[in-house]
């Protein structure tokens, strides 16, 4: 297994005790700027971009046990023995197979919105809404966002999506690989099996009030020690939606209280 040297953002005093943020897919750290400032006053915050999404390096090969293994490998390169491990969707079964298969290396797991199962549904045609943009025609954003309108009816996710497209040398590009993308799209869906029955310690996940994402008996199977907090009238963007109330369950799981 081969990892990658991940780009990251820091935020908080060198004092402070790690906590590591991982994104969901077709994210990246930018998105997490405002959680990550609030939660710097008392831990020292690190927002990764993962394999293939940000500014970090495109590969291959993207699955869950690859990109667990691209934390350990930052994690040493940072000298971190542990860390607090927070994730949000692709990036909470990224934290969950680290805590899974490498325990000692996470001190608290918090996972948003997501649990440790295989979901039906497709980013197929998302991708390919995104690869028949004719960026040689796009003059500004609100271009491109007109050009997705009909594939990508939710105009919140659209410029969510539009947040990859890249303007470069006088021309928009993709910041992500596309290609690479749809190709490793169905490992993103599943939750692969594995041989660890369960982590012992506590778990805290986060959900949307208005999502399905999490599935409580998968969650307790696997975590038995889970406590799942749901926040009020958010959907699965839940720290968008409600920073302060997200910060706040954050700051209260950590502090023991």
């Amino acid at each position: 297994m081969k990892s990658v040297d991940l780009v990251y953002e820091v935020y908080g005093g060198d004092n402070d005790y790690p906590l590591i943020i991982l994104h969901g897919f077709l994210a990246s750290s930018r998105n997490w700027r405002t959680v990550a400032k609030r939660l710097s006053a008392d831990y020292l915050v690190y927002v990764l971009d993962m394999r293939n999404h940000g500014a970090s390096p495109h590969s291959e090969q993207m699955d869950y046990p690859e990109m667990a293994y691209d934390i350990v490998c930052f994690m040493d390169q940072l000298g971190l023995q542990n860390a607090h491990v927070l994730g949000h969707s692709m990036g909470g079964k990224i934290a969950m197979w680290l805590a899974l298969h490498h325990p000692h290396r996470v001190k608290n797991l918090m996972v948003a919105d997501i649990a440790p199962v295989n979901y039906k549904h497709s980013f197929d045609e998302m991708i390919q809404s995104l690869k028949q943009l004719p960026l040689d025609q796009i003059t500004n954003r609100k271009n491109a966002e007109l050009y997705l309108a009909e594939a990508i009816p939710d105009t919140a996710f659209r410029q969510f999506l539009l947040q990859n497209l890249l303007l470069k040398d006088g021309c928009y590009c993709w910041r992500i690989n596309l290609d690479i993308i749809q190709k490793t799209a169905h490992s993103i869906v599943d939750f692969p099996e594995y041989s660890t029955q369960h982590y012992s310690d506590k778990v805290l996940f986060i959900a949307g009030e208005r999502s399905t994402y999490i599935d409580p008996e998968a969650v307790f199977k696997s975590f038995p020690r889970a406590k799942i907090v749901t926040i009020p009238d958010t959907g699965h963007w839940l720290y968008v939606e409600a920073p302060d109330e997200f910060c706040q369950i954050i700051n209260t799981w950590l502090k023991g209280e």
